[in-house]
């Protein structure tokens, strides 16, 4: 069992930035990729940033690109998102997650189907 809770989100105007925290708990060693997921009212859940648990590797979807960037700190247990550059588009509801198996695939899986630990959410609202 994995626990995570996000922190960080709130309002921001067109160009600000905000940090997102994730802090896990739980049976951390066995998390082999962590990352954000948004979900915005009336659209479907997507991915956001990736890190590997085990390299560090990070991916990031073309439209994020430049201005966020994913960190995770092992020995405190958490994930960050560092947003900056922040666009309306980017309004949504963040959530953090984690893959949690002793396997280790070899690159971290981009659908959400393949995370099976999730908090709770913060709200990013962007304005104009």
């Amino acid at each position: 069992q994995v626990q995570l809770v996000e922190s960080g989100g709130g309002s921001v105007q067109a160009g600000g930035s905000l940090r997102l925290s994730c802090a896990a708990s739980g049976s951390t060693y066995s998390v082999t990729c962590m990352g954000w997921f948004r979900q915005a009212p009336g659209k479907e859940r997507e991915w956001v940033g990736l890190i590997a648990a085990t390299d560090g590797r990070t991916y990031y979807r073309d439209s994020v690109k430049g201005r966020f960037t994913v960190s995770q700190d092992n020995a405190k247990n958490t994930l960050d998102l560092q947003m900056n550059n922040l666009k309306p588009e980017d309004t949504a509801m963040y959530y953090c997650a984690a893959r949690v198996f002793f396997a280790w695939l070899g690159y971290c899986p981009l659908s959400e189907r393949n995370y099976n630990s999730w908090g709770q959410g913060t709200q990013v609202a962007v304005s104009s």
